[in-house]
């Protein structure tokens, strides 16, 4: 088992003492903020030990049984709000109505997995209902911000062949927006009713929850002619748990516990780009 360890930098010390604790055979270099730390004898509580220690001193770790290659894989699936943008879009669009700590509040249970998301967006929505549709551009040009790598790890990929989807519990309005800023092959999420220039606090069509996240990965796994192992899949919340139980790798991106728990890599520290460093 190799144990591969990366940060925003490194501290040679702590690096060491990870590796010792792992009982490393030695330490390669993968790039300036990421080691390998080579033959490890992993057991359930070395891995729970090694782990707390990274978290503590802000290291990102992952035990790798297999040399995994960006050549495995031939998706990439993306939750958006919170993972491949920094922000909670309705939370924002919240904030324009004065609003936003009720809306945020149940945002937050819904990804802890506490309310069913279904019943969240149907909550939240409606507490929109009023609200000009030109707050959804205000929060685009004003508020979102890319998470941190996440261009450079969509560079790689597309570089690579692979295709890209974008799946969210979030609104096309953003999405779209994602699509052609990005150049991404895919997208699904929720669409907001507007009439009259105001949101009616409805969405229209179907709501994208947990099990409709997971039927589109698999329905384009399908329309590519491959298996839902060969992709790699992100998300944050509660509602991103189901399409990351039929990926090949998931990963808990700045996500909660419940999440991180359940998923095969989580980055605490590092940006997106930390999948590469997995990926030879």
């Amino acid at each position: 088992m190799n144990l591969i360890l990366q940060g925003l930098t490194l501290e040679q010390g702590a690096v060491a003492a990870i590796a010792s604790l792992a009982g490393a055979r030695s330490i390669e270099s993968i790039h300036a903020n990421a080691v390998r730390c080579v033959d490890i004898d992993e057991s359930p509580a070395l891995r729970s030990a090694i782990e707390s220690a990274c978290f503590n001193v802000q290291l990102d770790c992952c035990f790798l049984a297999s040399p995994k290659r960006l050549s495995d894989y031939k998706l990439v699936a993306m939750d958006m709000d919170s993972t491949l943008i920094t922000i909670e879009c309705i939370d924002e669009i919240a904030d324009m109505q004065g609003l936003k700590p009720q809306v945020a509040e149940i945002t937050e249970a819904a990804m802890r997995g506490e309310i069913e998301f279904r019943e969240s967006l149907t909550r939240r929505v409606s507490l929109l209902k009023g609200l000009d549709a030109d707050a959804l551009q205000r929060v685009y040009d004003e508020r979102l911000q890319l998470s941190l790598g996440a261009e450079n790890m969509l560079r790689a990929v597309q570089a690579a062949g692979m295709k890209t989807l974008l799946v969210s519990g979030g609104f096309t309005f953003f999405t779209e927006r994602m699509q052609q800023r990005l150049n991404l092959d895919f997208t699904h999420a929720n669409q907001l009713e507007v009439l009259d220039g105001k949101l009616t606090g409805r969405v229209i069509g179907t709501i994208v929850d947990a099990a409709e996240k997971r039927a589109t990965v698999e329905r384009i796994c399908a329309d590519l002619g491959i298996s839902p192992n060969q992709a790699i899949v992100m998300g944050d919340g509660a509602n991103d748990l189901q399409m990351m139980a039929v990926a090949g790798m998931s990963v808990a991106f700045r996500a909660k516990p419940v999440v991180r728990a359940q998923a095969s890599v989580a980055l605490n520290f590092v940006g997106l780009d930390g999948i590469l460093a997995l990926l030879e």
